[in-house]
């Protein structure tokens, strides 16, 4: 049987490392093609967008998919939405894989917000020294907050043409440590962290530190994703495949 794993994450280059020793399954994985050195999953791979609805469900028939698991990014909901409606159209079985969000613990500071947009508008005359783990493609969303310094780290630097807010670009790729986190929020005098609700151990020791040393979180909610069947880690998704092999 030959699956699709729609990866970007860890959990979906972990999933394909383990599909790979597995008798009687063959993984193709597609990466979205944003980062520019990205981390190589195990088995064949393909990078770049499908081209929406019909593009995706054109390649499931093309390459004769016989599963789907959507393991993307929790936030990259238009690949997921496309791909729910490509796998109904072609009847390809789906799975999502999607790892829990963080829940808010004692001690932690966190404002939680439904958008970018409003999270920058929380930060706009509450916030002097902003550490911003959000993404470069959201940088624009700050660029006006010039009475703020930001640390803005990302995979890969921002275009030449992009609006950046003030402040100091920090290239870097998880798993971070909490010592890490915790010297460049000490040392750059961080009041106040940014971050997307992603979930996972590999970005998680950002907000274990805020909440030791008394830092604000400004907590990007989770958007909706489409319906359908659901596991939390990898353990689950290779329970499910292996149901599918037996039938």
């Amino acid at each position: 049987m030959r699956v699709l794993i729609l990866g970007g994450t860890g959990d979906a280059a972990e999933l394909a490392a383990k599909v790979a020793t597995i008798q009687g399954l063959e993984a193709i994985t597609s990466l979205a093609g944003r980062t520019r050195e990205p981390s190589v999953p195990l088995g064949d791979l393909r990078v770049g967008g499908f081209g929406g609805v019909a593009g995706l469900a054109s390649y499931l028939r093309a390459m004769q998919i016989d599963l789907l698991i959507d393991a993307t990014h929790p936030f990259a909901t238009q690949i997921s939405f496309n791909a729910g409606d490509a796998a109904s159209e072609v009847g390809v079985p789906r799975l999502m894989l999607i790892r829990p969000p963080w829940e808010k613990e004692s001690g932690d500071r966190w404002i939680e917000v439904d958008s970018v947009e409003a999270a920058a508008a929380s930060v706009a005359n509450q916030a002097q020294r902003v550490f911003l783990t959000v993404g470069r493609q959201e940088l624009a969303a700050f660029a006006h907050l010039d009475k703020i310094w930001f640390l803005m780290r990302m995979i890969d630097p921002p275009t030449n043409d992009a609006l950046v807010p003030p402040g100091m670009i920090l290239c870097d790729r998880g798993p971070f440590t909490l010592n890490n986190e915790r010297q460049i929020l000490i040392h750059n005098k961080i009041d106040t962290i940014v971050s997307k609700n992603s979930g996972g151990d590999a970005t998680k020791p950002k907000i274990i530190a805020a909440r030791e040393l008394g830092v604000k979180v400004v907590m990007v909610s989770r958007p909706a994703i489409p319906p359908g069947e659901q596991v939390t880690d990898v353990d689950g998704a290779l329970a499910w495949l292996f149901d599918k092999l037996r039938d």
